[in-house]
Formats: C-alpha cells, sequence, structure tokens
C-alpha cells in the first residue's frame, strides 16, 4: 500500500519540477521574460498550498485512495494542456491543474501511513516517502532536459502525462485506504470541518510543524524548481551541462539527508527542533557566502548545493510536531495545515525573485545576487517563530497529559 502511494508521490513531484530545466525553454516557447515565466510555477505553487487543507480534511473523510487516483487525473490533463498550446494564459491554467492534482498527493500518504503502519515508525516512513520524491525530482532534472532536447516541447510534455495516467489503473483497483478495507467516506459538514480545523490549529505542535516546514524547505523550493537553472547559467556562467549537473546534486543530496533525518527523527525524537533550527543557519551561512562572493567557483556552489537540500528533508521534521499534537483521525487535517507553510513561503520568494530580475535586468549578474538576497526576510519571519513555538511546545510537554486541554 505504502509503495503505490510514494509511486504516485514521486510522479507528482516529477510533474512539479517539470519546468525545473524547461525554464529557458519555457520562455523561448511562451515569449515571456522573467517575471512572466515565474508565473508558470508560483500559480501551480500557490494552488497546491491553497489546496492543501481542503485536500487534508477530504483525506481524512473520503480515504487517500480517492484523492490518489483524481491527482493523477488532474496531472495528466494539466500536462496535456501545456504539450498543447502556445498560449501563455492556457499553459498557466494548466498548470493549476497539475498544481491540483500535486496537492493530492502527499498528505494523502501521510494519511496512508498513519493508517497502516504504527507511530513508531511513522518518522522514517515519512523522510522515506520524502526521499521517493527526490527520486521523482531527479528524473525532472537530467532525463527530463534530454527528453526536451531530443524530442521538443510537445512531446515531453505528452510522455508526462502518460506517466500519470500509467499509475492510474493499480492505484485504482488495488490501494486500500486501511487494513480490512471497509467504508473511509464520512459525511460532511461544515461545522465538524470547521470544528476539526480549529482544533488542529489550536495545538502548538501543528504551529510549530507549520513554520518547521515553512523555513526548511522554501529556499531549496525556489532554487530547484525555477531559479536554480537560470541562476547558474546566466547568473553565474555555467554551461548548462554544469548547471545540470549541480542540479541534480541537490536531489542526490537531499536523498542522503532523507534517510539520516529519518533515522535521527525515530531514534532520538527529542533533538528534531534543534535539528531543524541547525539546518535553517546552516543555509542561512550558506546562502551569505555565496551571494557575498564576487564570481562563486563551482567548488563553492557544490558546497552551497550541499547545505540547501538538507532543506526539504529537514521540512518533514515538521509532519512528527503535528502528528504527535494530534489524534490520528486528524492526521489529513493537521498535515494538510502543516504542507501549507512551506509552499507558500515558496510562491513569495519566488515571486520576490521574479520581479526582482526583471526590474533590475540592467544588472545582470547583479540582478541574481540582489534577487536572491531577499530571502533573508522569509528566514528571518520564519526563524522567529519557530523559536517561538518550540518554547511554546517545550513548556507544553512539561505539563502532566491530564491536566492539557485541546
Amino acid at each position: 500500500m505504502w509503495l503505490l502511494g510514494v509511486s504516485v508521490y514521486a510522479v507528482a513531484v516529477f510533474q512539479r519540477g517539470s519546468l525545473g530545466v524547461a525554464g529557458l525553454a519555457a520562455a523561448s516557447h511562451f515569449h515571456a521574460g522573467p517575471a512572466a515565466l515565474s508565473m508558470f510555477t508560483i500559480v501551480q505553487l500557490l494552488v497546491y498550498a491553497m489546496m492543501q487543507v481542503p485536500v487534508g480534511l477530504l483525506a481524512d473523510r473520503v480515504g487517500p485512495r480517492r484523492m490518489l487516483a483524481t491527482g493523477l487525473v488532474l496531472m495528466a490533463i494539466g500536462q496535456l494542456g501545456v504539450a498543447l498550446t502556445d498560449s501563455l494564459p492556457t499553459a498557466v491554467a494548466a498548470r493549476v491543474l497539475v498544481g491540483a492534482g500535486d496537492a493530492m498527493s502527499f498528505v494523502s500518504i501521510l494519511r496512508l501511513i498513519a493508517a497502516w503502519f504504527p507511530p513508531h515508525r511513522c518518522a522514517l516512513l515519512t523522510q522515506l516517502t520524502s526521499l521517493a520524491g527526490l527520486v521523482g525530482n531527479l528524473a525532472s532534472v537530467l532525463p527530463m532536459a534530454a527528453l526536451l532536447q531530443a524530442s521538443g516541447w510537445t512531446t515531453t510534455f505528452v510522455v508526462n502525462a502518460g506517466v500519470a495516467l500509467v499509475l492510474l489503473v493499480p492505484v485504482g483497483f488495488l490501494l486500500r485506504d486501511r487494513p480490512g478495507g471497509g467504508r473511509t467516506a464520512k459525511p460532511i459538514h461544515t461545522a465538524s470541518v470547521r470544528r476539526q480545523l480549529a482544533e488542529a490549529w489550536a495545538q502548538p505542535g501543528t504551529r510549530l510543524g507549520t513554520w518547521t516546514h515553512t523555513c526548511t524547505m522554501f529556499s531549496s523550493c525556489v532554487f530547484g524548481l525555477l531559479w536554480g537553472f537560470p541562476y547558474l547559467v546566466k547568473g553565474v556562467g555555467l554551461p548548462t551541462a554544469t548547471a545540470g549537473i549541480l542540479l541534480t546534486e541537490l536531489v542526490v543530496t537531499g536523498a542522503v539527508f532523507a534517510q539520516v533525518f529519518g533515522i535521527v527523527a525515530s531514534r532520538w525524537p527529542a533533538i528534531r527542533h534543534r535539528l531543524a533550527l541547525t539546518v535553517v543557519v546552516a543555509i542561512m551561512v550558506s546562502w551569505t557566502v555565496v551571494l557575498a562572493w564576487p564570481h562563486p567557483p563551482v567548488w563553492l556552489l557544490a558546497a552551497h548545493i550541499l547545505v540547501i537540500s538538507a532543506g526539504g528533508p529537514a521540512s518533514m521534521l515538521g509532519f512528527e510536531h503535528a502528528r504527535e499534537a494530534n489524534p490520528p483521525q486528524r492526521a489529513g487535517t493537521a498535515s494538510g495545515l502543516v504542507n501549507i507553510g512551506g509552499f507558500t513561503a515558496s510562491v513569495i520568494g519566488m515571486l520576490l525573485i521574479g520581479v526582482t530580475l526583471q526590474v533590475f535586468a540592467g544588472l545582470g549578474a547583479a540582478a541574481y545576487a540582489l534577487a536572491f538576497s531577499l530571502q533573508f526576510v522569509l528566514f528571518a519571519v520564519g526563524l522567529a517563530q519557530m523559536v517561538r513555538y518550540g518554547r511554546m511546545v517545550a513548556r507544553r510537554e512539561r505539563i502532566p497529559l491530564r491536566t492539557r486541554r485541546g
């Protein structure tokens, strides 16, 4: 059951990242500048973020199988739309469907994990799910670039749609929401939905999870999904092949961090918060060094990507905070709230970078340094909230269980 679920997630991340190395090709295909180009990924991720709470609620009530199957259909339709149009507005609308389908994957799989596995295994399985996503991300770098160069725009995105449709049959017929089968769907009432959402958000652990996800994830997401390739090629002046290798490093080293963090979070749960804080500070220091270096060499960029690749796996620690703070019947809802954080911050970061590059295009390479420096605003806000809710959770854990409320 878990393998079926993570297969959908790997495909969803592949679809999400399919514009990562196609950014320059998309600019040529649609005759779009940096700000317009950024709308592809921004709109897609904005839809993803906005759907996390509804998806979490639905995963709790109608079950992961229906959500994952619906997501595959939406992603396939969206990628076909991108493949067959030369119109930028139509392509953006198609990517909305890709974002909607993608949004149904990760939270549904967390709900599946909560139903099929004991709590002490959930942290490791969450990281392994993240690892499967990194495999999908890896497929969206070099293989995607090779296919795009060999077959062109239309064929590449038709193939992407086909990849999503291939999984629809096994998911629809073989996946089960929980052991023993049975009916998962529950009636959806506005009052109960509002109460479930309020109860999940009232938990300090849910809020800590949301801000952990926000602050650890967004930088690697912005870099890997949209602006890393243009930065390496146009901002730094690297050959496209070298840039592709460095983006592949982002995925490969992230996979290593996912395994390490999964083991650490399972064996020593008390250090999860400190581990996430350490990752955030390390990413901030790394960006400071790279942006202050006039012409960063390849070795420094490789070291920088090694550091920021830890952000995605570290963001998975946020789901553990939320899982521990909520009962199993609120697992999907709480996970949806957490998942909003990193993707909302990623949308903001992508938009800020795109607009800055458009406005300061005359600065050349310096425009990229200026644009990426705006990330520190998001880091500052997120880090402050992580510290705040980390202290709140620590105080709450010292209160005897029988006296807690919520």
